[in-house]
């Protein structure tokens, strides 16, 4: 938390962000086990922050998760 002081408007904004996340991860594992919520929390975490990044114009983050998910596609298809 915060060390004696009040949080900046960046900081609340992240630990906000941060405690989201968690919960869309802990929901999503509570609903479809362990693998399977795992992975559904990646992609709605990657979906959320690559809009993000796709309307601020960073490709980079959109790249690397279409290049994770070909991995995973390839790696269980044989």
């Amino acid at each position: 938390m915060s060390a004696g002081r009040p949080l900046t408007k960046a900081e609340r904004k992240a630990m906000n962000r941060a405690e989201h996340e968690r919960q869309i991860t802990q929901d999503l594992i509570a609903q479809h086990g362990n693998d399977l919520g795992a992975f559904y929390a990646w992609l709605r975490i990657v979906n959320i922050r690559g809009t993000q990044a796709f309307r601020a114009g960073d490709t980079a983050l959109i790249r690397e998760a279409a290049l994770a998910l070909q991995n995973v596609y390839s790696r269980h298809t044989g």
